[in-house]
């Protein structure tokens, strides 16, 4: 095999699994290490991949990278539509009930079927806090629903209201269910995500809530982003599409983590 044939190879396998590393490669490949190193070398040039110790990984697993919200409003979405289905479960049925939903893809989603709540007695009412602007649009006009949104700066990627205002407000409410959104959740990380002002309002809404769920798909699970957010101790449940790993599966247990698979 040709050398740009291998290389050819070798970038479809990151692209799909992720990560390769320079032993299982050269073993692939019957080549040496020096070989494989120098492929990854011409693939990272050309911005095929990254290289990291002992291999290299795609570059959308990188720690700052970050999808747009609207690139993230189009993937996975049978995924993220059944974790919000269940999401809409836990929603209080108490007389009156006060939830945080942060922003992101996936809690959108569970902010399209509240859009549609109606309470089981008339008169009822739902709290919903939120530092999403499409989530606020999206309920404001539910009269079932009374709405409160944080104060901050808007950062224009994720359209998520960030900012030392809004962290400082989040530090005086005590909701009864938070649900957040993650980038990365790891066993040994935590829960994180790549910017530092969002995460710190992720930090807040973890800290204020009684209860907090997490609503990840599974393409986040085993992945670690820049900023960690929380541990894995400081949540409660955990819905996603499909069953951890092993090892992020045992370490959720050991926190005692709830795993919904929707």
């Amino acid at each position: 095999m040709f050398a740009e044939e291998r290389q050819l190879v070798i970038a479809a396998l990151v692209a799909t699994e992720g990560r390769v590393t320079v032993t299982d490669l050269a073993a692939r490949f019957v080549i040496t290490a020096e070989t494989v190193r120098r492929d990854l070398d011409t693939l990272e040039a050309a911005r095929h991949l990254r290289r990291v110790h002992g291999g290299a990984v795609a570059i959308d697993r990188l720690s700052l990278s970050e999808p747009s919200l609207d690139e993230r409003q189009t993937q996975r979405l049978d995924e993220k539509s059944r974790i919000a289905d269940a999401a809409m479960r836990m929603i209080p049925t108490s007389r009156t009930g006060s939830i945080v939903l942060d922003a992101g893809s996936t809690t959108e989603r569970l902010a399209d079927r509240l859009s549609g709540f109606t309470p089981a007695v008339a008169g009822d009412q739902l709290l919903v806090i939120t530092n999403a602007v499409p989530i606020a649009g999206k309920l404001s006009r539910n009269e079932a629903i009374q709405l409160d949104i944080l104060g901050g700066r808007v950062r224009g990627l994720t359209s998520a209201i960030v900012g030392a205002g809004a962290v400082a407000q989040l530090g005086a409410l005590r909701p009864d269910i938070a649900f957040i959104g993650a980038n990365g959740i790891s066993a040994t990380f935590g829960l994180s995500t790549p910017d530092s002002v969002e995460a710190a309002v992720k930090s807040a809404i973890v800290r204020s809530a009684r209860r907090v769920v997490v609503l990840a798909d599974s393409s986040k699970l085993d992945q670690e982003t820049l900023v960690c957010f929380a541990a894995l101790a400081a949540i409660d449940t955990l819905v996603t599409d499909a069953a951890p790993s092993a090892d992020l599966a045992a370490a959720l247990a050991a926190a005692d983590v709830d795993v919904v698979i929707a």
